[in-house]
Parts: C-alpha cells; structure tokens; sequence
C-alpha cells in the first residue's frame, strides 16, 4: 500500500483511541494521571487487550516500522479495544465543553510533537505516528498537567465573584464533609433548616469549588439567612481553600472511611483533610460513633472549640437518633424530642439534628418535618419494580459501610428469594481488595443469588463468595445482570443493586 495510506489509517486511530482516553479524562475529573492509571487498569483486566497491545508495542519498538505493515496491527489494536471502553460513551457521552475542546487541543499539539520528534529521530513517518497512538493516554495527561494552572486561573475569576456575593448576602454557613454520608446528611438538615428560616443548600452533589461557586452565583439571593454547603475534597488543602471564601460558622463531618484512599493513601490523612473543616467554625458537629471522629471530638474540645457529639447508639450523646421498631427515636442531651420515620443512616440523621441543636434549634416538629422524608436517589432507596420485586437502590455508594448497611435493609424486606448485584467497591486503595472480599463472604452468606458484574473487583468478590451458600453468577455488564433479575424475580423477592460503575471502569 501506498505510504498515505498507511498515515491515513495511523490517524485514525490516534482520533479514534485519543476519543476514548478523552472521555476518561473527563470523567475523572480533568486530574493529571487519571488517564495513564485508567490505562493499566484495562491493560492488566483486560487479558486480551493487554497482550495485543504489549505485542504490538514490542513490534513497534524492535522494527522501528521498518516492516509498514506492523502499523496495520498497531491500527487493529487500538480502534479495537479496549473491549467494553467505548470512544462513544454508553452509560456517559463525551460531552465538547470548552475545558474539552482546550485538552483536545493542547492533546492533539503534543501529539503531533511527539510524532514530528520520534520521525526525525528515527527516519521514519510511520514509527512517530504508532508512537503517538499507543502513548495517547500518557499525552493526555500531560496536557491535563500543563492545562491545570490555566484553570486555576479561570475558575478563581468565578470564584472570586461568588466570594463577593457571600459577603453582600452575608447568610450563615453550614459546611458539611466526611468520607461518606454528606449528601443525605445535608438533605435531612436542610428539610430542619428550611422550617425555619430561608435556606439554600447545594444542590446534588455540587461539592467542589466550581460546584459551590456556581451554586453561590445562581442561586444565593438577598435575605437567605442559612447556606448549607457539602465540601468534597480528594486531597489536603482543598477544603480550607473553599472555607476561606465559604467560612462556616458550624462544620460538620459525617464519618472517615476509605473512601478515595487511592489517592488520601491513608485514613489519617483522609481525616486531617477533612478536619480542616473545622479551623473557622464556631462550633462543629461530629459523628462520634466513628472512632476517629471520637477522637478528633476530644482534641478539638481541648483546643476550645465547641463541639456537639452525635450518635446512633448512645441516647446520651448532645444529639442521638436510636432504632425503635417503627423508625428511628431522636434525642438531645438525653431528652427526647421526638420520633421519626423508618429512614436509612442513622448517624447521618443524628448530625443533622445535631447541626440543628449547635445552631440553637429547638425542633418541636420533628416527627412532622420528616413525616414524607424518603431517602435521597440511589441510596438504599426502596421500590417495587415493573414486575413486582423489591428494589433497593444503593447504586451511588461505594464503601464498606454503606454496603453493609444496604445489605441489612435488603434482608429486612419480606422476600422469600433475595439477590445482591454489585460491581464492588472501587477507590479503597489497599483496601479494595479486602473490602470487597469482606463484603461478597457477609453478602453470600445471606441472600439466595450473588451477581459479579465487570471486571474491576471480580476476583476480590469471588474469592469472598467461594464459601457462601448463594448461587454466584458474572455477568458482563450491569444490563445483563437486570436483564436476569426481570427474567428471574417475581413479587416475593428482592435484589440489591450495590454500587454502580460507569463504562470507563472494565
């Protein structure tokens, strides 16, 4: 074939390939080295895939193209897989937002770089493109890495503009963080807060500084007296940065666990991060039934603070909510004050009433403000599907103690036949192996049937179930397994869909 041939077919790929390791990038958030490690990941689940394109590079790097044909194979490889990572998206869409398009093009600039410079060195066009082509996700980082100054500087113009409306509106703040539990917390105190007084909480889980800033600029209006905002952080610093245009006059943290612990690498950072919430608080909440939080409770009461401590377990705490056979029976300081419904995440309804109690709320009503609660979207929430079988929903969680909490809720239903569907847990660092294993040995202990779906935590899980007594399956992907569950459960049984990966995960 004719040498253009040959380049036309390269850049195809490299379009192709550069497409889907884009769409990683952005669903991970723009964060320089996500791409690379998304890349091994496949490299390694991917059994196929993984030799096929060692190979390929191998062929790549030991002929320096002087065989043409070998950019054949190197097109083959990497339009192809890897299998299930489309360039497309299914479960999420490339979506061109400006920030795209500018990683794109600093991605596309690189690229021809790399391609221009391995050429010349080499002597050969061909070699400079298949280069570029298997070392797409590492290019992508790299713009991610050259374009992250660039978007501090952007975003710190918004920034700056919701910093000055919070000191024209001048609302009281509630900050909200913690491993997990910080959005259903911040729902239960905003339904106590907007009893009282106009309240604005973030919406969804707007939890990081562009989320907030666009929640400030949108939305704050004159005469809001109570702002609650959940603060997300995936490292040290980023809370005490949104704090010093957001400062809280009550902090609140819900629990420290291994969520993100990929990238906290340990809990005590994980703890210290989110501890920063405190330093501009007059008074914080915290969920004194994690230990950690236990702990951090004393040492901030020693440095002066006032702290209010919440509990599921202990009604003598300064804000306690206790299982009663019809929900849940809410205390402060040892006295109750009311009943409320069967609702999941008792802690996180404690610190809810507990940032209530720091912000000197006496909550007459509570049994009325909670009477229609209902969980919030995909966490433990419970319905009756199409074909009449209960369904928890617990797909937007992912730590150990949030499945093992859905996994109570979903043995507590009256189903003859139960059935857990789950992918694992992903972003535990050292312990998503352990973690995932623990969770399929509790799980298949109890329930009837046990669905693995993909590839991330597929050995994890099937080594926890391989002494259980439920029926183990794997399924592909999470279609096929609720393909199964309709074709399979009637109107006296139940499944768990716990956690729920998006398509750039194998």
């Amino acid at each position: 074939m004719p040498l253009v041939v040959y380049v036309g077919l390269l850049l195809l790929a490299l379009g192709i390939n550069g497409l889907r390791w884009l769409r990683v990038a952005q669903r991970e958030h723009y964060l320089a080295g996500s791409v690379s490690r998304f890349f091994g990941r496949w490299l390694r689940l991917d059994l196929q895939y993984g030799i096929a394109a060692a190979v390929v590079s191998l062929a790549v790097a030991t002929s320096g193209l002087g065989n043409p044909n070998v950019a054949i194979l190197v097109m083959a490889v990497f339009i192809v897989g890897p299998g299930g990572l489309s360039f497309t998206g299914e479960t999420s869409k490339l979506e061109w937002t400006t920030r795209l398009k500018k990683v794109g093009a600093v991605t596309l600039v690189l690229a021809a770089m790399v391609s221009l410079v391995t050429a010349a060195l080499s002597g050969r066009v061909l070699f400079g493109l298949s280069i570029s082509v298997i070392a797409i996700p590492v290019i992508i980082d790299v713009a991610l890495l050259l374009l992250a100054p660039v978007e501090t500087r952007l975003q710190k113009r918004w920034i700056d503009k919701a910093r000055a409306k919070m000191g024209v509106s001048a609302p009281q703040v509630v900050a909200i963080t913690g491993s997990y539990g910080k959005t259903t917390t911040k729902e239960y105190a905003r339904r106590i807060f907007s009893a009282e007084a106009s309240t604005l909480a973030s919406p969804a889980s707007f939890n990081n500084a562009m989320g907030l800033a666009r929640t400030v600029n949108e939305q704050l209006t004159p005469g809001t007296k109570w702002f609650i905002a959940e603060m997300g952080t995936y490292g040290p610093g980023e809370i005490a940065t949104l704090c010093s245009w957001i400062p809280p006059h009550i902090a609140a943290i819900t629990a420290i666990g291994p969520v993100h612990l990929e990238r906290f690498k340990s809990l005590d950072v994980t703890l210290r991060s989110k501890a920063e919430i405190a330093e501009k608080a007059s008074v914080v909440v915290l969920n004194v039934d994690d230990p950690m939080l236990a702990s951090l409770a004393n040492e901030l009461t020693e440095a002066g603070k006032i702290v209010v401590r919440c509990s599921a377990v202990d009604p003598s705490a300064d804000a306690a909510v206790i299982a009663i056979d019809s929900g849940w029976k809410a205390f402060v300081s040892g006295q109750t004050i009311g009943e409320l419904p069967d609702l999941p995440f008792g802690s996180n309804l404690a610190v809810a009433i507990g940032i209530g109690v720091a912000a000197g709320m006496e909550m007459p009503n509570l049994q009325e403000l909670f009477a229609d609660a209902s969980p919030p979207d995909h966490r433990q929430s419970v319905v009756k599907g199409a074909g009449g079988a209960w369904i928890v929903d617990d797909t937007f969680n992912s730590n150990p103690a949030g499945a093992a909490s859905a996994l109570t809720k979903l043995l507590s239903l009256p189903a003859k036949r139960r059935v857990v569907v789950t992918p694992g847990m992903v972003e535990l660092g050292k312990q998503q192996r352990s973690a995932n294993r623990a969770f399929a040995e509790s799980a298949t202990g109890v329930v009837d049937d046990f669905i693995v779906v993909k590839k991330t935590n597929r050995r994890a899980l099937l080594a926890g179930a391989k002494n259980g007594t439920a029926t183990v399956r794997v399924m592909k992907t999470r279609e096929d397994a609720v393909a199964w569950v309709r074709s399979n459960l009637g109107e006296s049984d139940a499944v768990l869909y716990e956690n729920d990966l998006p398509d750039h995960y194998a």
